[in-house]
């Protein structure tokens, strides 16, 4: 049975810092590209980051460029998120997927797995 589990959300104030992280298991997690997205209530979901199976190439939407860092562990069956200088437009429901696809410099493919997701709320 494939799961991805979500965690690290929470409250933060604006500058603020997180890691999310999210753990897989059911299915092979090298062969994996791995990413995160977010929602917001109202808005479409939208592609944060990804990394790359093989050599981990990561790829970031330009919101968060520079701020936040995707890497993955294969060892741990685990991909991270570090947020850093959060804004209060970061708020929202990070999920984590993942999907066979090859996704190089892309966030533009299937993702066929998905996670339950983790709040995070940036607020002074």
């Amino acid at each position: 049975q494939v799961q991805l589990v979500e965690s690290g959300g929470g409250l933060v104030r604006p500058g603020g810092s997180l890691r999310l992280s999210c753990v897989a298991s059911g299915f092979t997690f090298s062969t994996h590209a791995m990413s995160w997205h977010r929602q917001v209530p109202g808005k479409e979901r939208e592609g944060v980051a990804s990394i790359s199976q093989g050599n981990g190439f990561p790829y970031y939407a330009d919101s968060v460029k520079g701020r936040f860092a995707i890497s993955r562990d294969s060892a741990k069956t685990t991909v991270y998120l570090q947020m850093n200088n959060l804004k209060s437009e970061d708020t929202g429901v990070y999920y984590c997927a993942g999907t066979e696809a090859i996704a190089i410099g892309t966030m533009g493919v299937p993702w066929t797995y998905w996670g339950q997701g983790t709040q995070v709320t940036i607020s002074s």
